[in-house]
């Protein structure tokens, strides 16, 4: 056998494994022990670097998009030793290849020293001891509550981002991936029908239960994604209406054990294999049901706890992590939750209406002294749906946090050759506090439209005239580029015989470049491009020809 035909099977393997013992054993979860077993190395496995036969296609895309090289944490875990530790009597239920980890159940408690036999092994660690299933001792996905007017208070305006989707950048062609407890209501709301009409839920997973369910579980999801992706004029506007979605539940909101952040690893993994270009994940994590596993403030130092360590590599990869501060600061823990504590974590805090830092959004600094979080934005009674035919208003910095994610998709989509670092420092940079950050607000408030030419000032081509357009021939797709932003956007194509073949038109359009997609049905030939702005218009002769 080739080795990369190994490696594929051996990748196989586990995930036929991982699915096989989710489904045989959630049932029976409050009765078993779960342990973290961390590998000393990868094998002789770790000798193949060929990245088509570790990455997806959209993987390694992304990669190529920012020069990310494979590394060896892209490297599976070595399949002979997880078959070694099976044969033992554990089960398998997840691996993580970039912390070379899996995490195995046992219908009794094993010691270190029964396990120590294995000379591969480097440490174990218990993540989930036997429990009756109790609700989780502390609120941490916020408040909800009926409401009669949706709209009294739009998320999106103190952050002056309204003018963005006037200008069509909701997002389009950014996949982004939602880590959360369960997404019930997100096949039927009326504010997500514009989604699934257009396919744009490609995939659903549960790393709890190891099935692809969502739909039966929390809530708190739902209400998430309404606020990303709801659209309903005058009751929701989401902050990333365009985006595409995959739906992962990581959270079992029943209890709290370090398990949970196995889960989130497993699905930022899978995320980075179907090419998400940013994680959302209004979770977080300190204190458990077994004290014995909990963080101390001193572990959230950016480097230590297990899902920050995760977070960061997903940034690493090309993928912009968007993490909730958490609510705690009126409560004992009082500080932010991991992952908020990466450093390349974009972080975020809740405002009141009148932008006042609110009671519950936990504080910072980490405790290695990082500006966290990072920004705040608006997080009190934000519109929400979860119920058919019913709204809500929402309270937490699990509903900051998608405000933030969404308006960031809004950036890649305007500026898709911008790095998600490069994004981050934009909204510190555009941010109200930026000269004077604090361990409340962070760097403050941003203004979209502030960083939006900051991200143009380093890839956006200025032409030297008042616009140009390309490539010329063209098969699918042809790109403006304007001196100023046009302020008013109409583009009309039309035939020789003058007919209109395709016409946009934006009241406001503010970026200084545009992508006109979806051109692969015109006739091959010569067609004629008019572009107006509030400034000049200006018609190209052009030629559409096939691939």
């Amino acid at each position: 056998m080739k080795p990369g035909s190994f490696i594929l099977t051996a990748i196989l393997l586990l995930l036929a494994g991982c699915l096989q013992t989710h489904a045989q054993m959630s049932q029976d979860d409050d009765q078993l022990w779960f342990y973290r077993i961390w590998f000393k190395d990868k094998g002789s496995v770790a000798a193949y670097h060929s990245p088509d036969e570790l990455l997806s296609p959209a993987a390694i895309a992304r990669r190529e998009k920012y020069d990310i090289q494979l590394a060896d944490n892209d490297i599976p875990v070595n399949s002979q030793y997880v078959s070694a530790l099976t044969q033992s009597g554990l089960r398998l239920r997840s691996t993580s290849r970039w912390l070379n980890t899996a995490l195995f159940t046992s219908i009794t408690q094993k010691s270190a020293e029964e396990l120590g036999t294995y000379s591969f092994i480097d440490s174990i660690q218990p993540v989930r001891t036997p429990s009756d299933p109790v609700k989780k001792s502390r609120s941490k996905f916020g408040i909800t509550w009926p409401i009669d007017d949706p709209m009294a208070f739009d998320p999106r305006v103190p952050l002056n981002a309204v003018t963005l989707h006037q200008s069509g950048l909701t997002g389009r062609n950014v996949t982004i991936a939602v880590l959360d407890a369960g997404f019930a209501g997100a096949d039927v709301i009326e504010s997500l029908e514009h989604l699934r009409q257009r396919g744009g839920i490609t995939a659903t997973r549960n790393f709890v239960d190891g099935t692809d369910d969502v739909y039966d579980y929390h809530t708190h999801g739902t209400s998430v994604l309404s606020i990303l992706a709801g659209s309903l004029p005058g009751i929701i506007n989401g902050t990333a209406t365009g985006a595409d979605y995959l739906l992962l539940r990581t959270e079992d909101d029943l209890s709290e054990y370090p398990v949970e952040e196995d889960y989130w690893v497993a699905a930022a993994e899978y995320a980075d294999s179907a090419g998400a270009d940013i994680i959302t994940s209004s979770l977080g994590y300190s204190t458990f049901d077994d004290s014995s596993l909990n963080y101390s403030f001193s572990d959230l130092d950016g480097n230590s706890a297990f899902i920050t360590r995760a977070a960061d590599i997903a940034a690493s990869k090309g993928i912009l992590v968007v993490n909730s501060a958490g609510n705690e600061r009126n409560k004992e823990w009082i500080r932010i939750l991991a992952p908020s504590d990466g450093d390349s974590v974009l972080c975020v805090g809740a405002v009141r209406y009148d932008l006042t830092i609110s009671d519950f959004s936990s504080a910072g600094y980490s405790s290695d002294g990082q500006v966290k979080p990072d920004v705040v934005a608006p997080g009190v009674a934000v519109p929400v749906q979860f119920e058919p035919g019913y709204w809500h208003a929402g309270s937490g910095t699990s509903f900051s946090c998608p405000v933030i994610s969404g308006l960031c998709a809004s950036l890649m989509q305007a500026v898709p050759e911008a790095s998600p670092l490069e994004i981050i420092d934009a909204l510190h940079r555009s941010s109200d506090r930026f000269s004077q950050p604090d361990s409340l607000y962070g760097y403050g408030l941003p203004d979209l439209l502030q960083a939006l030419p900051l991200l143009e000032e380093q890839y956006t081509w200025l032409p030297p005239t008042m616009m140009t357009a390309g490539p010329n021939p063209f098969t699918d797709g042809i790109k403006f580029w304007f001196h100023a932003p046009p302020g008013r956007l109409n583009i009309k194509v039309t035939g020789l015989n003058g007919m209109t073949m395709l016409e946009r038109d934006y009241p406001v359009y503010i970026a200084r470049s545009f992508r006109l997609d979806g051109l692969g049905h015109l006739s091959q030939g010569i067609c004629f491009v008019k572009v107006t702005t509030s400034y000049g218009e200006r018609t190209f002769k052009m030629i559409r020809v096939s691939r």
